[in-house]
């Protein structure tokens, strides 16, 4: 069996080229590790489509403790297709 891909932790997580069926358990991941970083604002980019993908992501930060707040990003940073967090 083939290692885990290790992605690099910066305030800013494409999931793009994340499978699906993989975002909940990767995004959880990825706000464990952002937070032992230190890191307090961040941006998940998750795309605009149908909302579905917008929609896992958000269900994660909604029962996560370290988050204080998310909301869309503004136009600029990627508008209703990305997901601006702050962690406590």
């Amino acid at each position: 069996m083939s290692e885990p891909v290790r992605i690099p932790i910066s305030d800013v997580f494409d999931l793009h080229t994340v499978p699906p069926r993989e975002v909940k358990a990767v995004v959880e991941a990825y706000l464990e590790e952002a937070g032992r970083l230190g890191l307090k604002a961040l941006r998940i980019v998750h795309g605009r489509g149908v909302g579905v993908q917008r929609e896992t992501v958000r269900g994660v930060l909604a029962r996560t403790p370290s988050v204080a707040w998310y909301g869309d990003a503004p136009a600029e940073a990627g508008g209703w297709g990305a997901t601006l967090v702050t962690l406590l």
